[in-house]
């Protein structure tokens, strides 16, 4: 191997595993050999035979979640780590590579993982490596910079590299553009560029020519990532590719090369969708489930929890179709506390339902009285905890729509908004934000259309038969009316009126969602209609709206339904 005589390295494994079939090393060596000839299916059932026969070898078990990762089961490489880690607490390439893991699912305590790390080890530099990046991914530059530049660059070459690469982007993002030639340079002096990195290069040095105002060099860049995306093929990290495409994508929206731009996010998606699967029929189980079981007579008249506390909001909807501005404004009121986007919820559903399913549908619809006061009573001393003396504290976490009927049993002093935005547009910004979390139904558009029409169906189920009140806020609405939107929020959450609301893109509070940018501003109608030089690649998404019946009353501008009043139980 170390001579690059691949072939024969695999020959020689192999031998070695015939004779001696029992022992954990042979194996071992085998799956790395498969893992440098780019078959990561291969390098996976040679790794696991050597865990097999070696439990407790932690590298065996952090190999196995490489290939695993490669193949694109995110989910088994989180357990291959956590194996790992379980063997051997201060195994730096476990944390590491369990950090970007849980990263890449929307884990957010990926971090939490790294600086755990870096304090065991402070020469850990995967850990420093997947901590930058975690920080510029977050809008974090300085922050990046300051951690890159805290220790020696890493000894290792191929560590080496990738410091180098975040730090040429980290000085491009804090505006230090003319210092990026020179950590280019030393990147290409280490030797040869690794296939699998050089669509990163590409990549920095397309922003250095945006940054000098150079769009013939910023265009030639941009074809030569396109090559090296294409020439690294299986062979490099599914992260890589899926941001490359994702960047090239970005690039040539700017430039309103619309067809350009969806072809990349398409082929971003593609590989995503190897890691998250979707089934409809699954989905739409649920769906069913949930209207069938969690009806009027369930949520009024069967057994709920007691407790009449006022102080959880939940903002709910699909993703970008306003929660982060919702929960932003409300969070700049004296009164009131913005958690962000909290799993606490779907945690209970799981729990009480054992399951994420239909049939934990069922399971919670049979609860009694004492099962959710105990847990509802866990989930507000919960809440509270997080701010102690605030009258309202928000949960935004938009797939918490699936489980309103839990919140309607568990939590009747609740309130409810619900966020809503043209479903074109939001299809649209779906499919063209990296999402870190799973998004199985993003990946292909007739999936997404779908997915939207079934969360419309479901939450028109939810505000006809929920006893808590629920509040549907149009994206638009904060456009063409701000003054009078906000009244509105804050008379259903049962609040006085606080000018601080009004300047709430000034706050300085972490925003860890992709409208974080959004969010720093005041409110703006350039995400208003954004679908439309896309209508040809969208029509699959745009085919299952019109199936759904979402689509006219968005295109009659007349009709008021785009400010839904709020829905007070009767």
């Amino acid at each position: 191997m170390a001579a690059g005589k691949l072939q024969d390295a695999l020959h020689a494994a192999s031998d070695a595993c015939h004779a001696a079939p029992d022992h954990p090393h042979p194996h071992y060596a085998y799956g790395e050999t498969r893992t440098a000839l780019g078959q990561p299916a291969l390098a996976a059932q040679a790794f696991a035979a050597a865990v097999s026969l070696a439990p407790d070898w932690a590298d065996a078990w952090v190999n196995l979640g490489i290939a695993r990762y490669r193949e694109g089961s995110i989910e088994d490489a989180k357990i291959a780590m956590r194996q790992a880690l379980a063997r051997d607490p201060g195994h730096s390439a476990a944390a590491a590579n369990l950090a970007a893991f849980m990263r890449i699912t929307g884990d957010p305590a990926a971090e939490d993982v790294l600086l755990a790390a870096l304090a065991r080890d402070p020469g850990n530099d995967a850990a420093r490596l997947n901590l930058a990046a975690d920080m510029l991914l977050d809008g974090r530059a300085e922050e990046a910079l300051a951690l890159l530049d805290a220790g020696p660059p890493p000894a290792d070459e191929a560590a080496h590299r990738h410091w180098l690469l975040q730090r040429a982007l980290a000085l491009l993002q804090v505006g230090r553009a003319a210092e990026v030639p020179g950590v280019l340079d030393a990147f290409v002096a280490l030797g040869p560029v690794p296939p699998a990195l050089a669509p990163l290069l590409h990549w920095r040095r397309l922003l250095l020519a945006e940054a000098a105002g150079d769009d013939d060099a910023a265009l030639a860049q941009a074809a030569a990532m396109q090559q090296a995306l294409e020439a690294m093929g299986a062979e490099g990290l599914p992260e890589h590719r899926i941001m490359g495409h994702y960047d090239l994508a970005k690039f040539w929206s700017a430039r309103r090369q619309h067809a350009a731009a969806f072809t990349h996010w398409q082929k971003g998606h593609a590989l995503l969708r190897l890691m998250q699967p979707f089934s409809r029929t699954d989905h739409l189980a649920f769906i069913e489930a949930a209207i069938a079981r969690l009806d009027r007579a369930r949520l009024h008249d069967g057994p709920r929890a007691s407790p009449d506390d006022p102080a959880p909001v939940f903002i709910v909807g699909m993703p970008r179709s306003g929660t982060t501005l919702c929960e932003q404004i409300i969070a700049a009121h004296a009164d009131a506390h913005g958690a962000g986007e909290r799993a606490a919820l779907a945690r209970m559903f799981t729990r009480l339902g054992e399951g994420d399913d239909a049939a934990a549908i069922h399971r919670i619809a049979e609860l009694d009285s004492r099962t959710l006061n105990a847990a509802a009573a866990h989930y507000l001393d919960e809440l509270h905890a997080l701010a102690p003396g605030k009258l309202r504290i928000v949960d935004k976490m938009p797939g918490n729509y699936l489980y309103l009927g839990l919140v309607g049993l568990l939590l009747p002093g609740a309130r409810i908004i619900h966020c809503v935005r043209d479903p074109r547009d939001i299809g649209l910004s779906i499919f063209t934000f990296r999402f870190h979390g799973s998004h199985g139904y993003a990946h292909d558009p007739a999936e997404l259309g779908w997915t939207i029409g079934q969360q419309h169906r479901l939450m028109a189920h939810w505000k006809a038969v929920l006893p808590n009140p629920v509040l549907t806020v149009a994206l638009s609405d904060w456009v063409d009316d701000f003054d009078g939107t906000l009244a509105r929020v804050l008379a259903h959450l049962d609040l006085p009126a606080d000018p601080a609301c009004e300047r709430f893109h000034e706050s300085t509070s972490r925003v860890r969602t992709v409208s974080r940018a959004q969010v720093r501003q005041p409110v703006n109608a350039r995400g208003l209609g954004r679908w439309k030089p896309y209508a040809a690649e969208l029509q699959p998404l745009i085919a299952e709206l019109q199936a759904a019946g979402m689509l006219a009353d968005w295109d009659d501008q007349s009709k008021p339904v785009r400010r839904g009043a709020p829905f007070e139980p009767t």
